[in-house]
């Protein structure tokens, strides 16, 4: 080869390698879906790509054929959202719906594929088995649950299971009825478990993932402190332990998890607030890191995030509360490497993102907080 003839080739090639870089950098930055809980046009999921090494959110598109979405869920092979939807009024007389959304690559951008009523009203949670066949919604107002088979092209079927719950508890105020708040699919696969705030107790119901159908479990419910207000929960990443965060007592409390039956022993509860908190507050969301270290919890009112070591028994240890950066932290979001934790501050309309301590689990701001209408959830790709 000449040397003028290497010359030429030489920005060729160059300029090759720095595409294929550049678009492998691309390709590493997780994907951050962003509900805005609002109707009409206001409504909306942001998209957005997360800087693996700064934390830097970028805006790179925004769906808007939604209303109130006010809580969303990503299929484990990553290529469908579901998302509720609540046209005009949420919580009001009509039912409600879960809309499916194929994620178009990696551009942030969202196609309806259809809608499926969710039988019931003010719904709140979605979750989605390992195997992406089926769908599980709690509705609040209702008190009622719900699933909904997934079909090959990702859309959803009518409803395979609907359950009532009945009954109440000791708060005049929030506790008369059964307020479903949250619905969650064991890793195992085997079991759903919905937290009742209004019953203070955690249902369970044996799953199908092949039909998505839901039936009695074991042991149908645990309760939880009369007047705790179950409100959402998650399981450790090892499968052994199942944590649920009460709303109306501002606490969290610890679950042994039995694979075979199902079963859940409660072993701890620990407040989120500090000893000589005397104001108005309530939790919100729970998450855990990918390692299993670290669990971290909202408070709503004392605005703030708590932060917890988990011992190799499952127990929590309070490392320490730390401001939200906004009012009222709605939801949590954990990247996949553990390296950053984003927090909703839904009526203080932004998402704060927080860098985590390897060795601490502590949280550190990163950048400024990032102006977001009314979020309510957050869901990583």
């Amino acid at each position: 080869m000449s040397y003028d003839y290497a010359l030429f080739l030489y920005p060729i090639i160059a300029g090759l390698v720095f595409s294929s870089t550049a678009q492998k950098v691309a390709a590493e930055e997780p994907l951050v879906f962003i509900s805005a809980f609002a109707p009409g046009d206001k409504g909306a999921i942001h998209a957005y790509q997360l800087n693996p090494e700064t934390g830097e959110l970028k805006l790179v598109q925004r769906t808007t054929d939604v209303e109130h979405p006010f809580f969303l869920a990503v299929s484990p092979d990553n290529k469908y959202l579901y998302s509720i939807h609540a046209p005009g009024k949420f919580g009001g007389k009509e039912n409600e719906y879960v809309a499916a959304y194929e994620l178009l690559g990696r551009t942030g951008k969202l196609k309806l594929l259809n809608r499926q009523s969710s039988l019931g009203t003010a719904s709140c949670y979605l979750d989605i088995d390992k195997s992406g066949k089926a769908v599980v919604v709690a509705n609040y107002s209702s008190g009622s649950v719900a699933s909904l088979p997934v079909k090959e092209d990702g859309s959803l079927e009518e409803a395979a299971s609907f359950i009532q719950h009945t009954g109440s508890s000791v708060n005049p105020a929030r506790q008369k009825e059964p307020h479903a708040h949250s619905i969650v699919v064991s890793p195992d696969q085997k079991f759903v478990y919905a937290a009742d705030l209004g019953l203070d107790k955690v249902l369970a119901y044996a799953l199908d993932p092949k039909t998505a159908k839901l039936s009695e479990s074991p042991q149908p419910f645990v309760r939880t402190l009369p007047g705790a207000g179950p409100r959402h929960l998650t399981f450790h990443p090892n499968g052994k332990h199942l944590y649920v965060i009460n709303e109306l007592k501002n606490s969290i409390s610890e679950f042994d998890y039995d694979p075979k039956t199902g079963t859940l022993i409660e072993r701890q509860t620990i407040s989120t607030v500090p000893e000589d908190f005397e104001g108005t507050s309530h939790t919100a969301d729970l998450k855990i890191t990918p390692d299993g270290r670290f669990l971290y919890g909202t408070n709503r009112g004392h605005d703030s995030i708590a932060a917890y070591r988990i011992d190799d028994q499952g127990q929590l240890t309070l490392l320490g509360i730390e401001p939200s950066l906004g009012k009222g932290p709605q939801n949590l979001a954990i990247t996949a490497d553990g390296k950053f934790l984003l927090c909703a501050n839904m009526p203080g309309n932004n998402v704060v993102v927080f860098r985590i301590g390897k060795e601490t689990g502590g949280l550190t701001p990163v950048g400024e907080p990032v102006s977001v209408p009314s979020p309510s959830c957050i869901m990583i790709r």
